[in-house]
């Protein structure tokens, strides 16, 4: 593509320097003659005035002769003969010219060219006294015609020649400009296919490759992006199932001792540790939880209600005092309903799982103008590191946890422009708060001032908005 380039540009430049060149050669040449023959009629004109005076012999030959032209043996006076005083014809200097065109120029009355060797004559007419006319010859050496016109036609040359060298070197320059973000667009084509998902092309070069540049950036981000989410639905599917294994786990306590007892508590072990599994190896992938479309989202009071009866039941077989707040009317919030029941069971199963029985929890909804805060408190050892644990695959020195579910959380929450905090809780233990944005447009540091104002006037009033135990 670039030498064809070069090629068409080589063409076409030449094809113009020739069509100006020629013409404009021709036409210096023609003014170089012009301007010889110019010069010439106006020195043959000197010696009007005295064939208007006199033709005289001697006295035209010192007139001749005072002259350049004379003197280089270029100049001639061919002045006719009287016919009333049957006297001879005068020629004075060197003649060149023929009788045909000495005949013709007094004919024509006007000054004539006519070739001769060496070069060319100019015939200038000129009135005498008696009537006739007489004829100046001057020598024009063919020197004199062409002078500098050889130069001009060297400088035409020399142009043109920069020109097709300078229009080839242009040309190679925007061959390469298009050729380069091509051969890179194409090169990273080939290692997106080959599996190298971070192959991406600079967006620069020439409109149509830089949009295809942009065009080939943003499918890789999707391609890159739908393999993120794949992976993410594989760790958050097995994140999920921690659920119902807590239940089993706690299910198996009450089976006593026996081989079937101890067989199935190694199975729900085993089947936990698969789990870990799966999660730990598509922990990198990011989830997409926002919701989006017309009427999209869910209530959160009842994804709450729904979740606490499920919940309640083993938090009363283990003992532990429930309460919940917040939930007495409708609380629409801008996340997907199954995923506000993945981040509720993910924070209620770690306090499950990471606190002992008999320990207290509670969940309470507030709905702002702006904004819905989740709170789950326990009143367990709380968290050594809060700011790990938020941090995806980080378990905040929780041993057996993958540190998922709180990473899970968060996505959750900054989807929608809000954030999670970690600190403790009037219960003593761990509070976890998720700051869920109404419009999307909030950042997440406003996000955490507005969350903590409402923490502490919630901790203020806590007693008086709680529902009761469940």
């Amino acid at each position: 593509m670039r030498w064809a380039l070069v090629k068409v540009s080589l063409a076409v430049t030449a094809m113009v320097v020739v069509a100006f060149a020629v013409p404009l050669g021709l036409v210096v040449k023609e003014m170089a003659s012009d301007r010889a023959f110019s010069n010439a009629e106006r020195r043959a004109a000197g010696l009007a005035p005295v064939l208007a005076i006199t033709t005289d012999r001697e006295e035209l030959d010192r007139a001749v002769a005072t002259t350049e032209d004379g003197a280089a043996g270029r100049m001639a006076v061919h002045v006719p003969a009287a016919d009333e005083a049957g006297g001879k014809a005068l020629e004075i200097g060197t003649r060149r010219a023929d009788e045909n065109d000495l005949r013709t120029t007094r004919q024509l009355g006007r000054a004539t060219i006519a070739e001769v060797e060496g070069g060319s004559v100019l015939l200038q007419p000129t009135a005498l006294s008696s009537g006739q006319v007489a004829v100046v010859e001057l020598f024009v050496p063919e020197g004199e015609v062409t002078n500098g016109v050889a130069t001009a036609w060297l400088v035409l040359a020399g142009v043109g020649i920069a020109l097709i060298i300078g229009s080839v070197a242009v040309a190679d320059r925007l061959g390469v400009r298009m050729v380069r973000p091509a051969q890179r667009l194409a090169g990273a084509a080939h290692d997106l296919g080959e599996g190298r998902l971070g192959a991406r092309v600079p967006e620069e070069g020439p409109p149509e490759l830089k949009s295809a540049a942009i065009a080939f950036n943003s499918m890789a981000d999707q391609v890159v992006q739908l393999l993120a989410n794949e992976r993410e639905l594989a760790a958050d599917l097995s994140h999920r199932l921690r659920t119902p294994l807590t239940v089993l786990r706690l299910n198996t306590a009450s089976l006593g001792s026996g081989p079937a007892a101890e067989q199935t508590r190694a199975a729900v072990e085993q089947l936990e540790r698969e789990v870990d599994t799966i999660i730990r190896t598509a922990r990198e992938a990011k989830p997409q939880t926002q919701a989006t479309g017309p009427g999209a989202g869910c209530d959160a009071s009842e994804v709450v209600r729904e979740r606490m009866d499920f919940w309640s039941a083993l938090a009363e077989d283990e003992g532990r005092k429930v309460r919940v707040a917040g939930i007495d009317r409708p609380v629409r919030i801008p996340v997907a309903r199954p995923e506000l029941v993945a981040a509720l069971d993910a924070l209620l199963g770690n306090v499950f799982r990471h606190t002992s029985e008999g320990t207290a929890f509670s969940v309470d909804v507030h709905n702002g103008d702006d904004a819905v805060i989740v709170l789950v408190s326990d009143a367990g050892p709380g968290i050594a590191d809060p700011a790990a644990a938020l941090t995806r695959g980080n378990s905040g020195h929780r041993a057996g946890s993958t540190g998922l579910g709180l990473d899970i959380v968060r996505q959750m929450a900054e989807s929608t422009g809000g954030d999670v905090r970690i600190g403790h809780s009037v219960l003593g233990g761990t509070e976890v708060r998720i700051w869920i944005g109404l419009d999307g447009r909030r950042s997440g540091s406003e996000a955490g001032r507005r969350a903590n104002r409402v923490g502490r006037r919630k901790r203020g009033g806590q007693g008086s908005r709680r529902a009761g135990d469940v």
